[in-house]
């Protein structure tokens, strides 16, 4: 086939993925509650299809009238009756019960949640008296909420889902004592008080449902225990100005709560005293008119709280173009597991080409660090570690979609810091350290064909916390702490057989990174025998020794790295000492450019021993 298929083939497929997005793994989680005793459960619903609720997990505690936000891959919960300062959070991709997250700023109940994919606002409440406080935390980094600002009017029992767009939330409603018709708005991205934005059509409180695709916003029935309403309003978000009616709930009540993608809003559950109710209400947000029946929660239930990920368009930028020829540059970048100091079993993704912080993937098949780690544009594979044990485990997961990894095969032999090397059709693993001491076993795995690993061929000496480089016939191997300590090894990656001298580093240390494109390969930090902020670089296709590229940011050692045909990326890291001076800075070069590596965001975790080597969508010159 010709390379212009190729791009076809790839386009194509792109296309259809973009086609689906509205589709593609949205989820609305309705948590908590009354009915009427409290509960701690998790129900899921899918905004585009109808049907009931199913059980999706518990929360950490039994608890009713807090708020919910999400982003693409977490949910987050906090707050509750009676106050309480508690976040805690689920990943969509997995059912399961919630974690702990943080703390809010000031502990409280009855307060509304908004979120982008980035950062989680938390808005209102009482404490036990009105409160105008708005929290925000990073969404993908789990911790302490701080105060962003606050809302024009000190209120509690806003409406409950959030009504946002990917920059700008809106908390409405609320009580005051009185009803509220107050609609605030804030730029998310901007610590900062919130600003009127006009007025709902009937002030309500004691929560009501909200949803939000990119561009508008419904609020669905609300009031008072005893003067519920069955009115739905709208408003265009990136504007201001009083809301619109948009038509009438199946049922008035209040004490709901709203999920929904940038199609269907949903409303479920609430109540109109002394009734609760389990029933879900569906509305389309681009066409105004009334309700229509969804389906139903597990137990009729009122102050439940909600969030979803595909709320207000942050869907929206989540499909990156597949990496192909005409695209120099794009494609995006992997890391997993390592050491925070405990081994975790996170994956995270980042675009190279945009600086800003990485984000959660998924999960590996369990906790891992000092791993190896080879892909092709589509699909990852991440070799060996400590799990906790030395382990011969290959998983695997797609790159298509955000998700947790599944088993692919076994190595030949069982051995952590492995050197790591890939092309579109193969991927090597050189070294690393076994039960028995240092190994100079190398193996390959075809990426396309789950299974076991196969034997390659030796290194011309063992090899341990090695980085591997490479172009799209030549594989380098880098770096070791058994003497010598500059060595670097190469294979030529279509065939099989022993390895053969290449050069030497330009300084002699181990547990090193390495970033590729086609033509030039480098590596970054390491051990030497003290924490080394030295670059060195190769050009791939020769023989010889390595020249000095510069520095990365900070010395350290066991970062996380990967690379597209462009730039290359160091992640994380630490000092010498297990658990020692841990890190979440990610580092940047351009791999063509000698010079200091420059700042390029933060990682999801503080974290050491990350899985290295090629993984991404575009290294080293891919697709071939």
């Amino acid at each position: 086939m010709s390379n212009s298929g190729k791009v076809w083939d790839t386009r194509e497929s792109y296309k259809k993925q973009r086609a689906n997005a509205w589709s593609r793994g949205q989820l609305g989680l309705f948590a908590g509650g009354s009915t009427p005793s409290e509960i701690n459960t998790i129900q899921s619903v899918i905004p585009a299809t109808t049907g009931n609720a199913v059980d999706f997990g518990d929360l950490r505690r039994t608890e009713s009238n807090f708020g919910g936000c999400g982003n693409f891959i977490k949910a987050v919960f906090g707050g509750g009756e009676p106050a309480t300062n508690i976040l805690e959070y689920v990943h969509f991709a997995t059912k399961g019960n919630a974690s702990d997250f943080g703390d809010l700023s000031v502990a409280r109940n009855a307060l509304q949640g908004n979120a982008n994919n980035t950062r989680g606002l938390m808005a209102g409440g009482e404490d036990p008296g009105f409160s105008n406080v708005i929290d925000f935390f990073s969404i993908n980094t789990l911790g302490n909420a701080v105060d962003f600002g606050n809302l024009t009017v000190s209120r509690s029992m806003l409406a409950k889902g959030e009504s946002c767009s990917p920059s700008r939330a809106l908390f409405a409603g609320g009580i005051t004592p009185s009803s509220s018709d107050v609609i605030d708005f804030v730029t998310i991205a901007t610590a900062g008080n919130a600003t009127d934005f006009g007025n709902l059509t009937v002030a309500r409180g004691q929560g009501f449902g909200a949803s939000a695709s990119s561009t508008r916003a419904v609020y669905m029935g609300g009031g008072q225990p005893d003067a519920v309403t069955n009115v739905i309003d709208f408003v265009e978000i990136a504007s201001t100005g009083n809301a619109s009616d948009f038509g009438d709930l199946t049922q008035a009540r209040t004490r709901s709560a709203g999920v929904g993608n940038s199609v269907k809003g949903l409303c479920g559950g609430g109540e109109s005293d002394p009734s609760k109710y389990d029933i879900i209400d569906s509305v389309t947000i681009a066409t105004a008119g009334n309700a229509t029946d969804y389906g139903d929660l597990l137990a009729t239930n009122a102050l439940l709280t909600s969030a979803s990920n595909g709320h207000g368009g942050i869907e929206i930028g989540e499909l990156q173009r597949p990496s192909v020829n005409y695209m120099s540059g794009s494609g995006r970048g992997w890391v997993s597991g390592g050491q925070t100091p405990s081994s975790i079993n996170r994956i995270e993704v980042l675009h190279i080409p945009t600086l800003g912080n990485s984000s959660d993937w998924g999960d590996l098949t369990t906790a891992n660090l000092a791993q190896g780690a080879v892909s092709s544009i589509t699909r990852m594979a991440v070799c060996g570690g400590i799990d906790p044990s030395i382990s011969n485990r290959i998983d695997t997961f797609e790159m298509a979609s955000r998700g947790n990894a599944s088993d692919f095969g076994d190595l030949t032999q069982a051995r952590y810091t492995p050197a790591a090397a890939a092309n579109q059709t193969r991927g090597i693993l050189a070294g690393g350290e076994h039960s028995g001491g240092v190994s100079d076993v190398i193996d390959y795995i075809t990426i396309a064909t789950v299974g076991n690993a196969t034997d390659f061929g030796d290194l011309t000496n063992e090899q341990r916390g090695a980085a591997g480089v490479n172009s799209k016939t030549r594989a380098c191997f880098g770096g070791n702490e058994s003497s010598p300590t500059n060595l670097i090894n190469y294979v030529t990656m279509a065939s099989t057989g022993d390895a053969t001298d290449f050069g030497d580093l330009s300084v002699a240390r181990n547990l090193v990174s390495g970033v590729s494109t086609t033509v030039r390969g480098a590596f970054g930090g390491g051990r030497a025998p003290g924490d080394s902020d030295v670059i060195d670089y190769i050009t791939i296709a020769s023989t010889g020794d390595a020249t000095d590229f510069g520095d990365l940011t900070s010395a350290r050692q066991n970062t996380g790295c990967t690379s597209n045909n462009l730039r290359g990326v160091f992640i994380g890291g630490g000092k010498a000492g297990v658990g020692s001076g841990i890190q979440n800075t990610i580092d940047y070069i351009t791999i063509a450019s000698t010079g200091n590596a420059s700042d390029f965001g933060d990682s999801v975790d503080t974290a050491t021993g990350r899985s290295k080597g090629v993984s991404s969508d575009s290294h080293s010159g891919l697709p071939n």
